[in-house]
C-alpha cells in the first residue's frame, strides 16, 4: 500500500523530522491531493506545521481560478494554513518568450520561496511519483542529458535555503489514484496533461504503457537507477573537483586549462571536468548541457592540430592553442595600448603583469624575464605596447631579424596571449625586448658605472 512504502521511504532517507514546519504544493490535482491528506495523517505523530501553497497560472480562466477556491476551502476543512496567488503566466510567457512550462515553473518556485521566507519554512513537500521520473529520465536520455541530469529528478534536493522533498517516487500514479478513491478525495483534473503536444504528455501515452506492459514495476528499477546515478556522480565529481585544480586556471574574463595534465586523467573524470567548467561559466544562464557538448570540446582537446576553436551555446567560445584551452564569452578584441616605463618604478600591464624598473650597479645573469639597459647606449623613453602587424626585432647573438609573429609560434605562445603580450622599444621604435621570451643586442653586457634592470613579473 502507498502509506507503508512512503512511511519506509521516509523513515529510509530521514525526509521528515518531529516538529518540522513544511509547505505543501497543492494544485488540487490527486498527485498533490494525496500528499496533502497523507501528510495530514501524520500531523499529530510528528508534531508537524503544514502550510499549504497553490498557484493559479491564469491558462484556463474560470477553470483554474475554481481549482483555486477548491484548494483553499478544502485547507480550511482539513485544518491547514493556505497561501494562495494568481500569476499572469501567459503575460510572463509574451514578455519572456519562455516556454509554458519553464515560465509556469518559475513563476509558481517564486512564489513558493516567498511563502517559505514569510512564514520561516524550509522544506517543500511535492507530489513527482514514480510515472514522472520515468517519463523525465526518458526525455532527458532522449535529447542527449549528461551527469546528474540522466537522474531523473532528485528524492531530496537542496536550493539555497530550502530542501525540495519528493516521497512519492517509489510509486505509481495508479497507486495514488487508488489512494484517492479509498479515501474519498475529489481531485481537479487539469485536461492540458492529455494533450500530445507536449513531450512530456507524448512519453506519457505512448512509452510508459508499454513498459508496465513489459514489467509492472518498473518505476522502482527506474527510481533505483536514478539513485544509483546521484550517488555514483556525486563521488566522480568530488575525485574531479580535486583534479580541477591541477590544471584550471580562472578569472572574471576567462577560463583556462592546461592540455597535458588534463589527458592525464581518466576519461571518465576529464568528462566531468569538462562539465564542471561549463556549469560555472554558464552559472546562471539556464543553458541545458547536454553530451554532445562536452564531446565537442574533448574532441577539440585531443585533435592533433595546435589549435582551433569551437562555439557553445550563449556565445561562449572554446579556443586550443598549443597546450592550452581557452572558454570565453563573446572574445572581445583588445584595444591596442602604448605605455611609457616609469624608471625607476612599475609599470602595471593590460595582461596582469607588469615591469619593474629599477637603478643597479652589478650587471647580473639573467633569464628573459630581466633586461639590463645601459642609459648610455639607448634612446629614452622606452615604450611597453601591444604588437602590431609587420612587428619584427633584432635577436640578440642572431644576425639579421626575425617577425614577432614567428616568436610567438616558436614559443608556443596561445592565440589569447598574444594580443596582451607586451612589446619594449626605444624612442627610435626598435622593439628591444619581448618580456619572458626574446631580447635583443641592446640587453647589455658591457661594464659600466650604472644599469637600468627591467623585470618582468
Amino acid at each position: 500500500m502507498l502509506e507503508r512504502r512512503v512511511k519506509d521511504a521516509f523513515s529510509k532517507y530521514k525526509l521528515l523530522e518531529h516538529g518540522d514546519a513544511i509547505l505543501v504544493g497543492v494544485s488540487g490535482g490527486p498527485d498533490s491531493l494525496a500528499l496533502l491528506h497523507f501528510l495530514c495523517s501524520l500531523k499529530e505523530d510528528y508534531d508537524l506545521r503544514i502550510c499549504v501553497a497553490h498557484v493559479d497560472h491564469m491558462f484556463r480562466g474560470t477553470e483554474s481560478f475554481e481549482d483555486y477556491i477548491y484548494v483553499k476551502e478544502l485547507c480550511k476543512k482539513w485544518g491547514v494554513a493556505f497561501k494562495g496567488a494568481r500569476r499572469d503566466v501567459p503575460k510572463y510567457i509574451k514578455e519572456t518568450g519562455k516556454s509554458s512550462q519553464t515560465a509556469a515553473r518559475e513563476m509558481r518556485f517564486r512564489f513558493f520561496e516567498e511563502v517559505m521566507k514569510e512564514e520561516k519554512i524550509h522544506r517543500l513537500f511535492l507530489g513527482h511519483h514514480g510515472d514522472d521520473q520515468i517519463e523525465t529520465m526518458l526525455m532527458r536520455l532522449t535529447r542527449g542529458a549528461s551527469g546528474t541530469a540522466r537522474a531523473g529528478i532528485a528524492m531530496q534536493r537542496q536550493q539555497s535555503f530550502y530542501t525540495i522533498i519528493r516521497p512519492f517516487l517509489w510509486i505509481t500514479k495508479q497507486e495514488i489514484l487508488d489512494y484517492c478513491k479509498r479515501y474519498h478525495l475529489e481531485a481537479r483534473l487539469d485536461p492540458s496533461n492529455e494533450k500530445p503536444v507536449y513531450s512530456r504528455n507524448r512519453f506519457r501515452l505512448h512509452v510508459l504503457p508499454f513498459l508496465k506492459e513489459e514489467n509492472q514495476n518498473v518505476h522502482s528499477h527506474f527510481q533505483r537507477f536514478s539513485q544509483e546515478i546521484f550517488e555514483d556522480e556525486a563521488f566522480l565529481r568530488s575525485l574531479a573537483e580535486e583534479e580541477l585544480k591541477t590544471f584550471w586556471k580562472k578569472n572574471d574574463k576567462c577560463s583556462t586549462i592546461q592540455i597535458s595534465p588534463f589527458l592525464q586523467i581518466a576519461k571518465p573524470l576529464q568528462r566531468r571536468c569538462i562539465q564542471l567548467i561549463l556549469n560555472y561559466l554558464y552559472n546562471e544562464r539556464q543553458i541545458e548541457l547536454s553530451a554532445t557538448h562536452i564531446d565537442s570540446v574533448l574532441m577539440l582537446i585531443n585533435n592533433s592540430h595546435p589549435s582551433g576553436v569551437i562555439h557553445l551555446p550563449a556565445g561562449l567560445k572554446v579556443l586550443k592553442s598549443y597546450d592550452q584551452c581557452t572558454f570565453r564569452f563573446n572574445e572581445v578584441i583588445q584595444e591596442s595600448y602604448s605605455l611609457i616605463l616609469h624608471i625607476p618604478g612599475e609599470t602595471l600591464l593590460p595582461n596582469g603583469r607588469k615591469i619593474i624598473a629599477m637603478y643597479s650597479e652589478v650587471n647580473v645573469d639573467r633569464g628573459n624575464d630581466l633586461f639590463v639597459v645601459d642609459p648610455a647606449k639607448i634612446r629614452f623613453p622606452l615604450t611597453v605596447r601591444s604588437r602590431k602587424n609587420g612587428d619584427r626585432m633584432k635577436l640578440k647573438g642572431l644576425d639579421g631579424s626575425r617577425k614577432v609573429k614567428d616568436i610567438f609560434i616558436d614559443t608556443k605562445i596561445p592565440l589569447v596571449e598574444r594580443a596582451l603580450w607586451p612589446i619594449v622599444e626605444d624612442n627610435n621604435q626598435e622593439i628591444i625586448w619581448l618580456p619572458g621570451l626574446k631580447k635583443s643586442d641592446k640587453d647589455s653586457k658591457e661594464d659600466s658605472t650604472s644599469f637600468i634592470t627591467l623585470k618582468y613579473v
